[in-house]
């Protein structure tokens, strides 16, 4: 039952995502929402980027369908009602994304939706208790498991939305670490949760359908917003469930990719007196493009670092065979880095 609902989520968000996108391409065109070329950015034309409509209701029909098919026995009662108010919290996001790309919400009315949200969510105890801190160890976080758990939440979403900068680059990144974090969830029998995931990898496959390379529509605001919400969320509620150094590593481990690229942006940025929302060209893809890697090659790339840190989280919770997993990304890894070299040495 479970493998049959696994590929049920798959199938039905990929086909509605895939069959939907040219409608909602086709409104967006038609009352002009469409992101513009830029200096900043790489496209040479309008493109729409109302595409996170479709990742968001695609996700959220499938597992409609699926909860009604397969009924209480692939839900786990005592996660449920985290995930339904994790659920809840990532389409609250999407609208809040929704509504910046139809009217451009000023980013201090953003970031106090944002917060309020997450503040909400951490109400209904989807909610960070502890971190680890070094040379003390596991910390149990009190009263700063609000702060904590509303940076997590808003952290993740503005990470996502930061990368997505080239074609299929945001989408590809939290497919893998969607089913990073499936596949953890899966073997620590938090099924439910990995049913959420599963939803949200078939609807950006679908997504990059019609998103990578040369891309005919964007996620926007309102994808990324509602994809980064979901992950931080489940996250949550599937890998940081238990006081161990490991359960806490995990989420950071499978998202490192967005976070590194996010933190490291913002402490460039910083240190050169900038406000560290300022718009410029220091992220990994923008440095990867300068350094001769073609576009493609530049989105493959990045997916290859995303399959790596997600390997090696999968490893570090202790799935047997998870270090074959491990030395297999390493393995493609150094071979993109080397074929990302002879292109930068070529151009």
């Amino acid at each position: 039952m479970l493998l049959t609902s696994l590929l049920m989520l798959l199938v039905i968000s990929a086909t509605f995502v895939v069959s939907s996108i040219p409608v909602v391409n086709q409104i967006a065109l038609k009352h002009r929402k469409f992101d513009l070329p830029s200096s900043r950015k790489m496209h040479q034309r309008p493109i729409a980027r109302l595409g996170g409509i479709s990742i968001c209701f695609g996700t959220l029909l499938a597992l409609s369908a699926v909860w009604l098919f397969a009924g209480q026995s692939i839900v786990s009662a005592d996660l449920f009602s985290k995930v339904i108010w994790v659920l809840l919290g990532s389409f609250a996001f999407f609208l809040i994304g929704l509504a910046d790309d139809l009217v451009n919400l000023s980013p201090a009315l953003r970031l106090a939706m944002q917060t309020s949200v997450a503040g909400l969510v951490w109400l209904a105890d989807v909610q960070i208790d502890f971190i680890t801190l070094p040379g003390i160890g596991l910390t149990h976080l009190g009263w700063l498991s609000l702060p904590v758990t509303i940076l997590w939440l808003t952290g993740v979403v503005n990470a996502i939305n930061w990368i997505d900068g080239l074609d299929g680059l945001a989408s590809g990144v939290s497919c893998i670490a969607a089913l990073s974090v499936a596949v953890v969830s899966l073997f620590t029998g938090q099924h439910t949760v990995a049913l959420v995931m599963f939803a949200l990898a078939g609807s950006l496959i679908g997504f990059l359908y019609h998103n990578f390379n040369p891309a005919r529509i964007f996620m926007g605001d309102g994808g990324s917003y509602f994809i980064g919400f979901l992950l931080a969320g489940m996250s949550i509620v599937g890998l940081v469930k238990s006081a161990a150094v490991t359960a806490i590593a995990l989420p950071f481990l499978i998202l490192a990719v967005p976070i590194v690229d996010m933190v490291a942006v913002i402490l460039a940025r910083l240190k050169e007196g900038q406000s560290p929302m300022s718009a410029d060209k220091r992220h990994l893809h923008h440095r990867l493009l300068k350094f001769g890697l073609p576009h493609r090659f530049t989105v493959i790339f990045i997916y290859t670092l995303a399959l790596w840190t997600g390997s090696l989280a999968i490893a570090l919770a202790g799935i047997p065979n998870g270090m074959f997993g491990v030395v297999g990304a390493t393995i493609l890894l150094g071979c993109s880095s080397w074929r990302a070299w002879s292109l930068a040495q070529q151009s």
